[in-house]
Parts: C-alpha cells; sequence; structure tokens
C-alpha cells in the first residue's frame, strides 16, 4: 500500500494540479487558436491575395500516376500552423506581460507600519526627553 499512497500524495499536489489544468485549457486555447485563423483571419488574407485558400497552397513534386497519388509538399498548411503559432504566441506574450505588470504593482505596494506598542511608544518618548536641551 506504500507506493499507492506516495502515488496519492503526488498526484494531488497542488503543482500537479496546476499543470494538469494547465494542458487542459492550453488544447482548448490552441483550438481557438487554430479556428480563429482558419476561420477568421484566414478567408479575408486569401481574398486579399486573389481567393486563394491557404491550406490548398500546394507544390507538385510528381504527377499522380495509375498506381500512385500526386506527391505535394503542401506548404500552405505550413503558413497556417506559422499563423497559429505567431498569434499562441503573441497571446502569451501579452499574458505573461500582464501578469508581470500585476506583480510589480503588488510589490511597489507600501505596506503600513504597524502601529507602536505601548512599550515601543514609551521608549521613543523617553528617548526624546534624553534628547531634549537642558
Amino acid at each position: 500500500m506504500g507506493i499507492l499512497t506516495e502515488f496519492k500524495t503526488f498526484a494531488l499536489k497542488g503543482n500537479v494540479v496546476d499543470m494538469a489544468v494547465g494542458i487542459i485549457t492550453g488544447a482548448a486555447f490552441g483550438k481557438v487558436v487554430s479556428s480563429l485563423v482558419a476561420d477568421v483571419v484566414t478567408p479575408p488574407l486569401g481574398l486579399l491575395l486573389g481567393g486563394r485558400d491557404f491550406g490548398a497552397l500546394t507544390v507538385k513534386l510528381k504527377a499522380a500516376t495509375v498506381d500512385a497519388p500526386a506527391v505535394t509538399l503542401n506548404y500552405g498548411k505550413f503558413v497556417q500552423a506559422a499563423v497559429d503559432f505567431t498569434i499562441v504566441a503573441f497571446a502569451v506574450f501579452l499574458l505573461v506581460k500582464g501578469i508581470n505588470a500585476l506583480r510589480r504593482g503588488a510589490e511597489a505596494a507600501p505596506t503600513p507600519e504597524p502601529a507602536p506598542t505601548k512599550q515601543e511608544a514609551l521608549l521613543a518618548e523617553i528617548r526624546d526627553l534624553l534628547k531634549r536641551p537642558r
């Protein structure tokens, strides 16, 4: 039973759970970005380039034969993946920049001085009396 208890402790640690949430959220975010690029960004860009679909951009390396299909270099899919990556990287950059700004703001906020205790107040009064010229 020792290994099961150890695994349970490991699996339920805060870092492991946080990492799992991050991975799941990242996968969902990737789908949203892919849809954004494929369905929102690419069509107007393709229209500007003469009505082309990026996914269909290919270079035929070898023509199709009766026995084998054509061999193509699908660089349009690569372009779309590069645009996906750029959008995700920019979004992560903005997220990290925002988090860092929040952290700097929290660090820069001065903490209020605690009120002196009765003993500290009395000692300060004695100090001030001793400093006073006679």
